[in-house]
């Protein structure tokens, strides 16, 4: 029969003898598939586009997809490096048994086709099935009340085909390559080989662990300013460099440590753990690298995700704490009938009214140098130095917090959203002033949890009267270099505000009419609808939530797949080491106890490499949750323990299924 009709038949077989490695990574490339054609698929779905409140989780999710494209491409070349370990040998035979390299190329042509193939199409059609669920979980996250029809996109069912067509040929050109730089007795003995040792380890140690502790450094000390973002892929960059060369010679360097110590070597137990970890080092501390980076992954996706879950409302009433505020001239009468007016909707409507507020205030861009209690103009200075300062007379202040302050006329009460002032006296453009308080809190500007945060923080300055503001003003006014300083000073806002207590229905309604209300009044300015604002931010934020879920599951599956890949070839490589461990003396139980302590330290020792890096990286967590006004470190840190538990248990749990194939390979 010619070679030619042979080759599929040979690529067929040759899956179906190695199904025992095939089978985990076909269902890793479904679910692949699975999670690009959803991004896909919710892209290219018109409702997204035509809902306005849904452009955040647009956003989120296009960002969702270059991530993942770049992480699935990574990955399954990863992968894919473990399934031709294992058939070099296959290939080497074959080789030898007559086929030419030419054939080999056109049956591993056929194998990575047919998986191609297999793979997108079982994907797509999951997708398929699940793509309704999935956009209604989005919608829920995003907390978008909207019905949903069947939807179907021939648009990403393109691109997925497309996309993976590059990423099975990558697959084929590095299969290629491994192939062909081998001779066919060198591809025989390939599949038994690891990692190779890298030399100058101590050199390496030390690069490692300085490289490690540059990330924590930068992670611990980073705070919420224009460079946050910079930092954080630094440090990911900087500590994913130091797992690689901790793992890879830091480890070998230390077991070498205690092998070179006679009374810890030379004992029963502890030699033949120390020799089998060394090797197991020595070939896999790859492998071990990647299952320690992604651990830190599923342990800060999930960390983030549960912490926005549960935090969302309190970030959408950080950033709107008014159901509506409405804006007027300084000078407007409006509170005579907003009274009368929000007593006479509550009684139509049902509802209950927990605040309504009126105050006057003027808003300034100044800056002030950390460390400093001088406020001046903000044109010259950094961004990060730049802050807003809002003047508010005392009886504003009085009525808002229910308070009976009293102030001289040199004196002014002082409120710091982030870091607190800290100074006794405050010069402002020139004027000076004692700060006889500064308050624990005023309503309208509400405080983070979290004080170490002084990114795009403001200022409240509270005054004695009208006079004392108009001399604050001027001052301000001359200093950035206002000409008509009468008119600037008749500039400032009255805010009428207005907070409701209850959740029901009726709510959304009786702010439609209010603000209707409001916008027919006298000297009206500006209006913004906090219930809309809250929407806007919960559904960038179920963006997030969704792309945080369907990662934590991906990166979950990526460590699966490395951990049961691992288990998979040593166990075929371990097989003779197990026969002759028996031939020299040492019984089954022995032999079992002492491969399950090298196995079991050598898999939980990436396990707690990411729960050092997820403490590092928790302060820089903290300051990326903060940009997105999120501030209480205490629950972050309790959902991060309760992530650490369950991912403990899933880790756990997935690495005895993973060692039940390993010690049934090694018993054949």
């Amino acid at each position: 029969m010619n070679k030619m009709k042979l080759l599929p038949v040979m690529a067929y077989r040759g899956v179906k003898q190695n199904r025992l490695v095939y089978r985990p990574y076909l269902m890793t490339c479904f679910f692949s598939v699975f999670s690009y054609y959803l991004f896909a698929s919710l892209l290219h779905n018109d409702l997204m586009e035509r809902l306005p409140k849904a452009a955040y989780a647009w956003m989120m999710l296009a960002i969702g997809k270059g991530l993942l494209s770049i992480i699935l491409l990574l990955f399954l070349l990863y992968a894919g490096s473990f399934l031709q370990k294992r058939r070099k040998r296959e290939l080497g035979l074959y080789s030898l048994l007559g086929l030419e390299r030419k054939h080999i190329g056109i049956l591993l042509l056929w194998e990575n086709a047919g998986l191609y193939l297999v793979s997108v199409s079982a994907g797509i059609l999951l997708g398929f099935v699940l793509n309704k669920l999935m956009f209604l979980i989005l919608l829920r996250m995003s907390r978008l009340d909207v019905e949903v029809a069947f939807y179907f996109s021939e648009a990403a069912v393109v691109e997925t085909f497309r996309y993976f067509a590059v990423v099975f040929l990558c697959i084929y050109i590095k299969s290629l390559w491994g192939f062909y730089r081998l001779k066919p007795t060198e591809l025989m003995t390939e599949s038994r080989k690891g990692e190779k040792e890298v030399r100058h380890v101590w050199l390496w140690t030390v690069v490692g662990g300085i490289t490690l502790v540059c990330g924590y450094y930068i992670s611990v000390t980073s705070k919420l300013d224009s460079m946050i973002f910079t930092d954080f892929f630094l440090a990911v960059f900087l500590v994913v460099l130091g797992t690689y060369f901790l793992f890879t010679s830091g480890s070998v360097t230390f077991l070498r440590f205690l092998k070179a110590r006679k009374s810890i070597y030379y004992r029963p137990a502890n030699q033949v753990t120390i020799s089998g970890m060394l090797y197991r080092m020595k070939k896999n501390a790859a492998g071990l690298s990647n299952i320690c980076i992604f651990s830190t992954m599923l342990l800060i996706t999930l960390t983030c995700t549960v912490t926005l879950w549960i935090g969302m409302e309190q970030i959408a009433y950080y950033d709107y704490p008014y159901d509506l505020q409405a804006a007027y001239s300084e000078h407007s009468n409006v509170m005579e009938k907003a009274g009368e007016k929000a007593e006479e909707l509550a009684e139509k409507y049902g509802q209950g009214i927990e605040r309504l507020d009126v105050y006057n205030a003027m808003k300034l861009a100044c800056g002030r140098q950390q460390g400093s209690n001088v406020f001046t103009s903000a044109a010259d200075l950094a961004f990060a130095d730049q802050y807003a300062v809002t003047l508010v007379t005392l009886d504003d202040y009085n009525r808002l917090e229910g308070q009976d302050q009293t102030l001289e006329e040199d004196e002014v009460l002082l409120y710091a959203t982030g870091t607190a002032f800290g100074f006794d006296s405050v010069n402002f453009m020139g004027v000076e002033a004692s700060v006889k308080e500064e308050p624990a809190q005023i309503y309208p500007y509400p405080q983070a949890k979290n004080r170490m945060f002084d990114f795009t923080a403001q200022y409240v300055m509270v005054v004695k009267d009208e006079t004392a503001l108009e001399r604050f003003a001027s001052a301000w006014a001359q200093v950035n270099g206002v000409t008509d300083v009468e008119d600037f000073l008749h500039r400032g806002v009255r805010h009428l505000c207005l907070l409701l207590d209850t959740e029901e229905t009726q709510r959304d309604v009786f702010i439609e009419e209010w603000a209707a209300w409001c916008q027919g009044q006298q000297d009206f300015l500006q209006i913004e609808n906090g219930l809309e604002g809250r929407d806007e931010d919960r559904s960038l934020n179920g963006g997030l939530l969704f792309i945080g879920l369907v990662f934590g599951i991906l990166f979950f599956m990526c460590l699966l797949l490395i951990m049961y890949f691992k288990q998979v070839s040593e166990g075929y490589e371990d097989q003779n080491s197990f026969e002759i461990m028996q031939k020299v003396g040492m019984s089954e139980g022995e032999i079992k106890g002492t491969i399950h302590r090298q196995i079991l330290l050598v898999f939980f020792l990436p396990l707690v490499g990411a729960f050092l890096h997820t403490a590092a990286g928790l302060v820089m967590v903290n300051g990326l949750l903060a940009a997105l006004r999120f501030f209480d470190t205490g629950l972050l840190i309790r959902c991060c323990v309760g992530v650490a538990a369950v991912v403990t248990l899933l880790y756990v749990s997935s690495y005895l299924m993973t060692a039940r194939t390993y010690y049934r390979i090694v018993k054949k």
